[in-house]
């Protein structure tokens, strides 16, 4: 029994470390969510689909006392939100990049649905490779947690077995599914909301479906599937390219792409500005052009 008895101060110490970090984050409406500190001057990032309000909010830190906070931005694809609380002096983990893990490792999950810390213990039920959300968010690492769903978990810190913070918990990517966001994509989203008030994505102007083009056609363009241009948007991206309404588009930046979600990775803010080749077929002929990928300015706009 000396074993479990070790074990058990240990994680009670790591979880005594953690909760300096966890706040509670209250709305007029609607039960307490949880943040974690980002930067010892008032940056909180939570779960954005557990905090409906823009306006200010009040948050519980950790030493017991309130403050107010201002929603920063919101990244829909990623589940994340960034706030802005009016206190100082508070201590945020210590993200770094996260080391190999594998499906088993014991992890733990801070959240503050009341004054007080809450922990759960549970394992690292899957872990992969880069992972793109259905929205589209894009994610360094798929991290899947056998943890419950309990009021206030998402917004949670989650931690290994040794104490090191390997991002937050969420409830919002896939549904009735426990996820934690990965310490690289916390920093990329948040430097880029801080920066901008929101993640800058690229856009090509046009909309597309999926379709599966006739043997001859498929002969012509040498794959089987291909986006259909059902409209361009007058004078963006494609247009100025010179994509066609009807034109099957085949490959994009070098791409094949025969779904919606192959378009995700050459809408990264990063693309911005890049030319890049676009090949579709018209007519039965393919045809090769040049994108310039444009901002998108608004949420909601087409790809």
């Amino acid at each position: 029994m000396t074993g479990l008895k070790e074990l058990s101060q240990e994680l009670a110490a790591l979880v005594q470390r953690g909760a300096e970090h966890v706040v509670r984050i209250e709305e007029r409406r609607g039960a307490p969510a949880t943040g974690v500190v980002w930067s010892a001057d008032g940056v909180l990032v939570a779960a954005s689909h557990s905090i409906d309000e823009d306006g200010g909010v009040e948050v519980g830190l950790p030493g017991g006392g309130t403050a107010t906070a201002e929603v920063v931005g919101r990244d829909l694809t990623t589940d994340l939100v960034v706030l802005r609380a009016a206190a100082s002096g508070l201590a945020a983990p210590a993200f770094a990049e996260p080391e190999p893990l594998e499906p088993g490792e014991l992890v733990v999950a801070l959240s503050r649905p009341g004054r007080s810390v809450r922990a759960e213990l549970g394992l690292l039920a899957r872990a992969a490779g880069e992972w793109r959300a259905p929205a589209g968010g894009r994610l360094e690492r798929y991290l899947e947690l056998s943890l419950p769903l309990r009021p206030g978990f998402s917004g949670s810190l989650v931690l290994a077995a040794d104490g090191r913070p390997l991002g937050l918990a969420t409830a919002g990517l896939l549904r009735g599914v426990a996820l934690a966001v990965p310490a690289p994509a916390l920093r990329r989203v948040v430097k880029a909301i801080l920066a901008h008030g929101r993640v800058r994505r690229g856009y090509l102007g046009l909309a597309t479906f999926p379709v599966r083009l006739a043997p001859p056609a498929a002969e012509q363009a040498g794959q089987e599937g291909a986006l259909l241009v059902s409209a361009v948007e007058p004078d963006g991206p494609a247009h100025r390219a010179g994509v066609l309404l009807g034109d099957a588009l085949l490959e994009l930046a070098g791409q094949r792409v025969e779904s919606p979600h192959d378009l995700a990775p050459v809408l990264e803010g990063e693309r911005i500005g890049d030319a890049v080749a676009v090949k579709v077929l018209r007519a039965g002929e393919p045809r090769q052009l040049v994108l310039t990928i444009g901002a998108r300015e608004r949420d909601g706009r087409r790809p």
